[in-house]
């Protein structure tokens, strides 16, 4: 049975704990659906596989472009707040790099969700001004801390390493871009590890 036929079966407004877990569902379901099928995919598909009823959907996110934005903001604002839990749980060096790897993830929802909402860009530039402010904040921080710790060379600049993920990433078109993008993230993290050798940086 169905979450919504669930609630249907309750008399009354839906808890606010049911609709934000069924938001959350939705935008899980939105991520994985469009990663395999694309921005058009069915959203009968999305619901179907949130555990949802279409109604439930429609009520969360009014059109397409709604979903799309959701689930992009989800994906920036996670890979933002990873940077914290990665310092907390492993050397500089090695949160440095295991969220670079986490970029690559970011990035193919990033290829998917944009261009759709090319037309609506206008609209929602705030959320990618946001994303770019965001993920240039955690990315400072985690150059910053690996620096200081000797994992990484002292002269390492956020915005310069910023751009070079952007470029192996966004800008790389070949057919299994993910692959090779993780490659070259291997490769530059080698070459960000300060003279002399620097701390173990592998994830």
């Amino acid at each position: 049975m169905s979450v919504e036929a669930r609630e249907g079966a309750k008399p009354g407004r839906k808890p606010r704990a049911d609709a934000q877990r069924n938001r959350e569902r939705l935008v899980e379901a939105a991520k994985a659906v469009f990663d395999k099928s694309g921005a058009e995919a069915s959203l009968e598909e999305i619901a179907r596989a949130a555990g949802v009823g279409i109604g439930t959907l429609y009520r969360h996110f009014p059109t397409r472009d709604a979903l799309l934005e959701a689930v992009y903001r989800r994906e920036f604002v996670q890979l933002a707040e990873t940077a914290r839990r990665l310092l907390d749980s492993a050397t500089p060096g090695a949160a440095l790099h295991e969220w670079m790897r986490l970029f690559v993830d970011y990035i193919a929802t990033k290829k998917v969700v944009a261009p759709a909402l090319g037309a609506a860009l206008g609209e929602i530039s705030a959320s990618y001004a946001a994303s770019g402010m965001r993920l240039t904040e955690a990315l400072s921080q985690l150059v910053g801390r690996a620096a200081a710790s000797g994992d990484i060379r002292a002269d390492a600049d956020p915005e310069d390493i910023l751009l070079a993920l952007v470029g192996i990433t966004y800008g790389n078109t070949s057919p299994n871009w993910r692959a090779s993008a993780l490659r070259l993230i291997d490769i530059l993290m080698d070459g960000l590890r300060a003279p002399g050798g620097g701390a173990e940086t592998r994830p």
